[in-house]
């Protein structure tokens, strides 16, 4: 059974899922909660290198915790992106191994790579000769019919040797061909006692399960078998979810927000970014499910969503949402 230090900065984070962690969204998730650890969009380490490094890598200050992932499978590469992402701020390199779409196994990375531990190996060790930040490791518990425990094992060991000991393991094996990424996420069975298992017999590493985890009692529930749990589309589709779990997870005392707090106070972010020509839809997407289940949350979302995308649409869409909501309570 892991050690339940309160300090420890991996016992909840927000998984890195592409459409859906941008900045704008890790700015509102920081409102909701100060200690839960943060994930980008993958970003291919290419694009860092030929691409605008400012768009793709900046982000707010309040942020921290906040981890760059990357994707790629060129140690020398992903070794100058990672030294670019530590430039730039990031508290953690995380490297993607986990994806199966079509796209990323044409590029040959993501799941794939599984079946390459001693290039993923090189990767890691390459990155941690050019960065001080923890690199830590982002995949599933195998890939096709290669799913047993020994094929895991083979796996994350050449890559603990390598220099990482943090692994965040979607609690499902990936399917290379024939499934969406969509499906990937949900038809192969979760199997969190694989992930139990692998901490029960190398206590040493940190080991942060992540798939199919929705609410903060089965969160509870992993922790007390292994080090982190990391939560996925749960988080945007029931964003207030979070606004408990520094006192719940973290043992933060301070007084828990309430939704209007948090609308109240990711609203000077909006005006600012508008101000910069961010269209208001791109920002209130984020803020759709912030009252999911309970009185008023249709009502939120019709508004939202029908007048957000409006032209010069501003803030007052979102005080006109609230409004109504307010109305209905």
């Amino acid at each position: 059974m892991p050690e339940r230090t309160l300090n420890n900065p991996y016992r909840l984070c927000i998984a890195p899922m592409m459409d859906y962690t941008d900045r704008h969204a890790r700015y509102l998730l920081r409102l909701l909660t100060q200690h839960t650890r943060l994930y980008t969009e993958m970003i291919t380490a290419t694009a860092i290198l030929r691409g605008d490094r400012d768009y793709l890598l900046e982000f707010h200050p309040t942020e921290h915790p906040v981890a760059l992932q990357l994707g790629g499978n060129d140690p020398q590469i992903l070794a100058e992106a990672a030294q670019i992402g530590e430039a730039y701020g990031y508290d953690e390199i995380n490297l993607n191994i986990g994806c199966p779409s079509d796209r990323v196994q044409a590029a040959r990375f993501g799941a794939c790579l599984m079946a390459e531990p001693q290039l993923i190996a090189a990767c890691v060790a390459t990155i941690r000769r050019r960065v001080s930040i923890p690199v830590t490791i982002k995949t599933r518990l195998g890939i096709d019919d290669q799913d047993s425990y020994e094929f895991l094992k083979r796996f994350i060991l050449p890559v603990h040797d390598a220099g990482c000991d943090i692994f965040i393991l979607h609690a499902r094996k990936a399917w290379l061909m024939g499934l969406s990424p969509k499906e990937n996420r949900e038809i192969p069975p979760l199997d969190y006692a694989r992930a139990y298992r692998l901490k029960q017999e190398f206590p040493h590493l940190t080991i942060v399960v992540n798939g199919g985890i929705t609410t903060l009692d089965q969160t509870d529930a992993h922790l007390a078998r292994c080090d982190g749990v990391m939560i996925g589309r749960a988080a945007f589709d029931n964003p207030y979810l979070l606004a408990s779990v520094d006192q719940r997870i973290f043992n933060d005392r301070k007084a828990i927000a309430t939704r209007v707090d948090i609308v109240n106070g990711f609203i000077p972010y909006i005006e600012a970014q508008i101000a910069t020509g961010v269209p208001l839809a791109r920002l209130t997407r984020h803020m759709l499910g912030l009252f999911h289940n309970v009185k008023g949350g249709r009502i939120w979302r019709r508004v939202l969503s029908e007048q957000a995308h409006r032209p010069r649409a501003n803030v007052e869409v979102i005080r006109t949402a609230l409004d109504k909501v307010a109305a209905t309570i």
